[in-house]
């Protein structure tokens, strides 16, 4: 993912607000941004992920002092 498709963007959720003029479109809106947090969490998880196995790595590497 790149930084735009993981970032929160303003416009564009505005843009869709303005559009969304009926109950099917407002609909549409909440379900767009439902699944791009999910996203969003999928991806701070990864993160948290990498970080850990990073930190393990280190720790077995350095060993017990």
């Amino acid at each position: 993912m790149d930084k735009q498709e993981t970032g929160y963007d303003y416009i564009r959720y505005k843009q869709l607000l303005a559009e969304a003029v009926d109950e099917t479109r407002r609909r549409e809106l909440i379900e767009i941004m439902i699944r791009e947090n999910a996203r969003d969490r999928l991806e701070a998880q990864r993160i948290a992920d990498r970080v850990a196995m990073t930190a393990m790595t280190v720790a077995r590497v350095l060993g017990p002092r």
